[in-house]
């Protein structure tokens, strides 16, 4: 019997979205990671639109990380993303962590962007 991945992956993202929604109070903290890079942006899911946002890919954080994939490529993102966010005005935010666990990168990402001002 083969496993499909990607369906997993999907039923596991279901899982987590179905109990959490981003308002314009509570923004979603939406995690997304690949092999390679780490991306994070803030949206509020009632009017559809990305309030802030940080990648391993973006010119601001790509001069701090050598790895775009590791944990301290992810630590770095996080502190981005709170950054901008509190720029922005938002305080608060509710983490969606997508399919993955709450451990190695994705932790790293929330730990730091908690400590850069970030309320979950």
């Amino acid at each position: 019997m083969k496993i499909d991945k990607t369906k997993q992956s999907l039923r596991r993202k279901r899982h987590v979205r179905k109990k959490v929604v981003g308002t314009a109070e509570r923004p979603r903290l939406s995690v997304f990671r690949s092999s390679r890079h780490m991306y994070a942006q803030v949206i509020d899911d009632v009017a559809e639109v990305t309030l802030a946002s940080a990648s391993t890919k973006s010119k601001s954080t790509r001069g701090q990380i050598s790895n775009g994939g590791g944990v301290k490529a992810a630590a770095a993102i996080g502190e981005a993303v709170a950054k901008e966010a509190l720029g922005v005005g938002i305080k608060c935010v509710c983490f969606d962590r997508g399919p993955y666990k709450y451990h190695g990168r994705c932790k790293a990402l929330a730990e730091a962007a908690k400590k850069a001002g970030l309320v979950f």
